[in-house]
């Protein structure tokens, strides 16, 4: 099984923000892509983080979702996203879903993918969940900056990534 780990980060929230991930396959391999915009918050960039690299696998294979994001966690453990298309796209309190496009795009790819949801505790030490925190966090750093404009996109194999397992 694939493990995915996911952060976002926003300096301002909203803000400049940046967003990463570590996709690691069976044999340890490691891919790392990360990216951000000028003017966005930490939800949009955790929800990114995660479509980011769900994309970054093929429909059908599975995959364990390691994120800090309670935002992103529950809504998939505790059922949110499921009533709130139900309700329309409505929270229980009758409000408008926040982030709604990003919501869809995540429900759509987690219909074509066996996807389990796990929640770790942020800057607690997990090698991996600090690797996106920094990641993100510096993207956001050059957003703010002014080094980045425009939404930016960026990859990097640390070990050879098994082709067979993620789409190009």
């Amino acid at each position: 099984m694939i493990k995915i780990y996911t952060d976002g980060s926003c300096l301002g929230n909203p803000g400049a923000g940046g967003w990463a991930a570590v996709i690691v396959d069976e044999q340890n391999h490691r891919e790392e892509i990360f990216g951000g915009e000028e003017h966005t918050t930490n939800n949009r960039m955790e929800l990114t983080a995660a479509i980011q690299a769900l994309e970054k696998i093929s429909a059908g294979v599975g995959a364990e979702l390691f994120t800090d994001s309670n935002y992103l966690k529950n809504a998939f453990t505790n059922g949110w996203l499921v009533k709130w298309k139900r309700n329309g796209w409505r929270t229980a309190t009758g409000s408008h879903v926040l982030n709604k496009d990003l919501w869809q795009k995540l429900d759509e790819l987690i219909s074509t993918r066996d996807v389990k949801f796990n929640w770790v505790k942020g800057h607690a030490g997990n090698f991996f969940n600090e690797r996106c925190d920094a990641l993100a966090r510096t993207t956001a750093e050059k957003f703010k900056r002014g080094e980045f404009k425009k939404p930016i996109k960026q990859e990097k194999s640390i070990a050879p990534v098994q082709l067979s397992l993620f789409d190009r």
